[in-house]
């Protein structure tokens, strides 16, 4: 990957990047709430579960059709992988997460990282996608490669729901990285999986808890994360 490359990717998953990804645990708090994550091992397997089994199964999947998609200008297919990711969500606060970052990820990479794909989509979506669809379509149209900005995704993912847990469990900042370094390899097998899958229809779940935890974060009584 080139310089440019490696610097924009670095900058667009980044947590200082604009996208609001700070206030959103991906029901980790209610997981913590419910004595499910409790220390940073039980953190650590539920990670490796969302990633393998969950939504980084989902967004994978989805996150390579489109770049794909976007890479060889097939906008039809883009346009229907994009209403396919705003679906494809278990509950309203997951979908407001994905949804609300990825439109402020599409406004601000527009801004400060214009190129005409970013334009086109957020004229035909009105500005309204996924955030593993909209960092795939920028990526591919700045000319980073597919594996290499799927996987800073996946550990952006990984490391902002890490993030939540240090907070809310607490743990500390070294049970932190710990924890990001045990799940490198989860990481690397999502991957791996996402860029085998060539039809999406055979792509699915098998993550009830995670679902039942974000439902229970609607009625929280006391919340600090969106989600």
């Amino acid at each position: 990957m080139s310089g440019h490359a490696l610097y924009r990717l670095l900058a667009w998953l980044s947590p200082a990047y604009p996208i609001g990804a700070f206030s959103y645990s991906h029901g980790v708090e209610t997981a913590v709430e419910e004595g499910l994550v409790t220390n940073r091992s039980s953190l650590v397997a539920w990670l490796q579960t969302v990633l393998l089994q969950g939504t980084g199964c989902v967004d994978g999947a989805l996150f390579a059709a489109a770049w794909r998609a976007a890479d060889c200008q097939d906008w039809i297919g883009f346009d229907a992988i994009a209403e396919r990711a705003a679906a494809w969500r278990g509950t309203a606060e997951m979908a407001l997460e994905s949804r609300q970052q990825g439109g402020s990820f599409l406004s601000i990479t527009r801004t400060a990282w214009p190129h005409p794909y970013l334009e086109a989509a957020h004229e035909r979506l009105a500005g309204e996608i996924a955030l593993p669809v909209a960092v795939a379509l920028a990526s591919a149209a700045h000319g980073i490669a597919l594996e290499s900005s799927l996987e800073g995704y996946l550990h952006a993912f990984s490391a902002n729901v890490i993030s939540a847990a240090v907070r809310s469990v607490p743990l500390g900042q070294s049970d932190g990285q710990l924890a990001l370094a045990a799940l490198e390899g989860a990481v690397a097998r999502t991957v791996e999986a996402a860029l085998g899958v060539t039809d999406l229809d055979d792509v699915g779940t098998a993550t009830p808890l995670l679902d039942w935890c974000s439902l229970r974060h609607e009625t929280q009584y006391t919340r600090l994360f969106r989600s």
